[in-house]
């Protein structure tokens, strides 16, 4: 079935579902105590790979548009584009409110101590840009300075397994599948555009 107009406000909805139930079923486990022994690091983890989850999802609309020939799934990009900022900021929160309790003078110095903070952080950073510029209005002004711009997604796709793989100290499977998964979506992409 080929997905029109009237389709699309079922279809963002489905998105926002599909988006905001991860962060209903966090708050469920916090307020019954089902976050384990440490849920703080618990939270962190969760957050991060809630942006993680997202990001995949946001580089995979194009090439699955493309080969279902399902173009209206293109104008559901900025909005799970905006979900991956959203997971994203819960994270960075998460471990500024309950891991550093607004030491903000600690916050810098952790950031230079561990080089796995400042690579999330610069992952970060271009999310925020890419946030604020992904309206219409914006992306009119900035004409073809817009997409060059957003292609710092895909700098993200390669910082934020990184920051995930070099955070953990012993269990690495779980980044490392993230890292694999990462540069299969990217090499994805790039054979698309070769096509093109």
């Amino acid at each position: 079935m080929r997905l029109t107009k009237k389709h699309l406000p079922w279809l963002k909805t489905i998105f926002h579902l599909i988006a905001l139930w991860p962060i209903v079923a966090l708050c469920y486990q916090v307020l019954n105590e089902k976050v384990g022994g440490e849920p703080v690091e618990y939270i962190i983890h969760y957050t991060g790979i809630g942006a993680l989850n997202t990001l995949l999802v946001v580089l995979l609309i194009s090439p699955v548009s493309k080969y279902f020939k399902q173009g209206l799934l293109m104008q559901t990009r900025r909005l799970v584009g905006l979900y991956v900022f959203a997971y994203a900021s819960l994270h960075i929160f998460a471990f500024v409110s309950l891991d550093l309790l607004f030491e903000w003078s600690l916050l810098f110095t952790e950031v230079f101590k561990r080089p796995y903070i400042l690579v999330g952080a610069l992952a970060y950073v271009i999310l925020a840009l890419l946030a604020i510029t992904s309206f219409s209005a914006l992306k009119r002004k900035m004409g073809k300075h817009w997409q060059q711009l957003h292609n710092g997604i895909y700098a993200v796709a390669l910082l934020a397994p990184i920051h995930f793989y070099w955070s953990v100290k012993s269990e690495i499977i779980e980044p490392s599948i993230y890292v694999g998964l990462m540069i299969a979506v990217l090499l994805l992409r790039l054979k698309k555009q070769r096509r093109v």
